[in-house]
């Protein structure tokens, strides 16, 4: 296969909520490396100014925008761009954050692993820093423990039952296969859409592949820090990573895994919450509340969005 058609046939979904700055600096430097690929990118509604900004860029560069009327979560928005895509005989989806970026020759490496053989595949990049240090190069979820560890550290547990999966910063697969997992499930709303999404590809026979020399850079945090320093995590952060950790574990865990992590959910919530550094104990109000309210809803299966 030529490079000219493989990107032809490729479309990139970006869903935005109050990042138009990231999508005038991102999205336009990985548009103009891939000028064939058609970009599709869906205003999850965030303020009018916002979604003006969003309008206005989507007509400059001649990108396909999507404007729903509230916010339809990361999962929901992914699924609407990514069915406008396939109305218009995209063979190749790239899912990107718009604090994303990635080149034309990793893009191409993407697109050539989805759809080797029977492009049965889901293909992530090497997700780096702006500083390049290490943000995501695939991760397993420890079903005894609950919680996350890299590919790079399974020496630490070779015997350790697991599940491999991707990072939604950035992914690429075939449509078919699309199709056949049906997209993101909704009901996560946003966080662990991506660990679901990676579980569906193995268990419909296909394969998760950390493409070598393919590269994409992630500033991370900075679609949803609440006005704070990215190191600072959200109760958003914390609510949804905490609700969905035991949402996960109700859709595919067996009843003694389930009940194991119900057990462990406090001290799971805990650890969590470390991630977002002392900075967090110095303003406890909103973490404490977002990892009670994400244990509950957790245990009680609660879908859809939460307003802090």
């Amino acid at each position: 296969m030529t490079e000219a058609p493989a990107v032809s046939d490729l479309a990139i979904i970006v869903v935005n909520y109050g990042s138009s700055t990231l999508l005038a600096r991102n999205l336009v430097a990985v548009a103009n490396e891939l000028p064939e690929a058609h970009v599709v990118v869906v205003d999850n509604l965030s303020s009018n100014p916002e979604r003006h900004l969003v309008r206005g860029l989507c007509d400059a560069h001649g990108w396909t925008g999507i404007y729903p009327n509230g916010n339809t979560g990361f999962g929901g928005g992914c699924n609407l761009g990514v069915d406008q895509a396939l109305a218009r005989g995209a063979r190749t989806i790239l899912l990107l954050n718009p604090d994303a970026v990635i080149d034309r020759a990793s893009t191409l490496l993407l697109v050539a692993a989805a759809s080797a053989g029977d492009a049965m595949t889901l293909a992530a990049p090497r997700v780096v820093r702006p500083d390049g240090s290490h943000w995501s190069a695939g991760s397993d979820l420890d079903l005894d423990r609950g919680d996350m560890r890299s590919w790079r550290r399974r020496h630490e547990a070779p015997d350790a039952r697991t599940l491999p999966w991707l990072s939604g910063a950035c992914l690429v697969l075939d449509a078919e296969l699309w199709r056949r997992v049906g997209g993101f499930d909704e009901d996560y709303f946003l966080y662990w859409e991506d660990v679901d999404l990676s579980v569906k590809v193995t268990e419909a026979g296909g394969k998760l592949e950390l493409v070598d020399g393919a590269t994409a850079v992630h500033d991370e945090g900075r679609t949803h820090d609440d006005g704070h320093r990215a190191e600072a995590k959200s109760s958003i952060y914390y609510y949804y990573n905490i609700r969905n950790r035991l949402l996960f574990a109700t859709k595919h865990l067996d009843e003694a895994d389930r009940r194991r992590w119900r057990r462990t959910a406090a001290d799971a919530a805990w650890q969590i919450i470390r991630r977002g550094g002392r900075r967090q104990l110095v303003r406890p109000g909103g973490f404490v509340g977002a990892a009670w309210r994400g244990t509950r809803d957790g245990i009680r299966g609660t879908t859809g969005p939460w307003h802090p």
